[in-house]
C-alpha cells in the first residue's frame, strides 16, 4: 500500500515499520482505539507523560496523507513524542475520500475535539488548553479548525480553549483548485475560498507555531510563509520556522526520537506551545 502526498506515493508500509521498530519516546498510552463519533474513523489513540503535576497542556494531532490515506496507528510515535514533552496527545484518525470530501474530515477532527474537551481532564489533561496541530493533509486540518470556528461551534466546543494551532508543511492557500488529490475533494465546495485558512486569519486568532522545509516540493514553502504573513498582520503571535535540507516527509519524521538530528523540529514545536500554554 502508499500513502498519497499531495499526489506522489509513499509506501505505508514504511511508515508501518517505522512506527513498530524505531525507538520510542517514553509516554504511557492512556487510551486506545477510542470512539469519538459515530463513524469507523471516528478513532483516538491518548498518550500522556510518565510524570505530571496537575492538569498539563493537551495537544490533537492529524495525520497527513492527501485526505485520502493515514492512520493514527502509524504516527503513536509522534503522540509519544509529544506527552514525553509534558502534554495530553491525543493522534486522531478522520474519513478520507473516496468516503468522505471537504468539510467531513473538518466535521470529524472537530468531533475529536469535543472528545478532548469531555474526557482530557480524567485523563490528566486540562480541557481548556488544547492545541491543533498535524503534518501536511493534517495541518491543514488543525489550522482549519482552529482559524474557523464554525466547525468546533457545531460540535458544541467553546473555541476560546484552543490556545494555539502548529502547523507542518501544511497547505493554507491553494487557489485554484488544479491538482487531482485538491480538485477531487474541495472542487465540490460552494465557496471556494471558504475553504482556505488563509481566508480565516483574523484578530483574535489562536497562536500559530507554522514550520516547512525549505526542500519541500510536495506542499510549497510559500504556503506557511503567506499564512504566517496574514496572520501577523491581524496581530496574532506567530513562530514561522524553515529548516534548510529539509523535505515533506523530513520535516514530520524530525519528531521521531531516531531522526531528531535532522531538524530541532520538536524542541520548536513543544517549547512554543509550552510558552502558550503558560499565557
Amino acid at each position: 500500500m502508499w500513502l498519497r502526498v499531495f499526489g506522489r506515493p509513499f509506501p505505508i508500509s514504511s511508515i508501518s515499520l517505522f512506527q513498530a521498530l524505531s525507538p520510542k519516546d517514553p509516554a504511557r498510552r492512556m487510551a486506545r482505539d477510542v470512539a469519538f463519533g459515530p463513524e469507523a474513523r471516528h478513532r483516538l489513540d491518548v498518550y500522556a507523560p510518565r510524570q505530571a503535576v496537575g492538569l498539563v497542556p493537551v495537544v490533537v494531532f492529524f495525520y497527513g496523507g492527501g485526505w485520502d490515506s493515514g492512520r493514527r496507528q502509524d504516527y503513536g510515535w509522534v503522540g509519544r513524542a509529544l506527552a514525553s514533552r509534558g502534554f495530553l496527545a491525543l493522534v486522531a484518525d478522520y474519513r478520507v475520500y473516496p468516503q468522505a470530501r471537504y468539510p467531513a474530515f473538518l466535521e470529524d477532527g472537530a468531533l475529536a475535539v469535543r472528545w478532548a474537551v469531555d474526557h482530557a481532564a480524567a485523563l490528566g489533561g486540562d480541557p481548556r488548553r488544547i492545541a491543533l496541530a498535524g503534518h501536511s493533509a493534517g495541518a491543514y486540518n488543525a489550522v482549519m479548525l482552529g482559524l474557523d470556528d464554525r466547525y468546533l461551534g457545531a460540535a458544541g466546543v467553546d473555541p476560546t480553549c484552543i490556545f494555539a494551532v502548529a502547523g507542518l508543511s501544511g497547505p493554507y492557500d491553494f487557489l485554484p483548485f488544479e491538482g487531482p488529490i485538491t480538485t477531487r475533494t474541495f472542487a465540490g465546495a460552494a465557496d471556494p475560498g471558504a475553504t482556505q485558512p488563509i481566508a480565516h486569519a483574523r484578530a483574535g486568532s489562536p497562536a500559530a507555531f507554522l514550520a516547512t522545509g525549505a526542500d519541500d516540493r510536495v506542499v510549497l514553502p510559500r504556503n506557511t510563509h503567506a499564512l504566517a504573513r496574514a496572520l501577523r498582520a491581524q496581530g496574532v503571535a506567530v513562530e514561522e520556522r524553515t529548516y534548510p535540507g529539509v523535505d515533506h516527509v523530513k520535516l514530520v519524521l524530525a519528531l521521531s526520537r531516531p531522526l531528531r538530528r535532522i531538524a530541532p523540529v520538536l524542541r520548536d514545536l513543544t517549547g512554543f506551545l509550552q510558552a502558550q500554554a503558560a499565557h
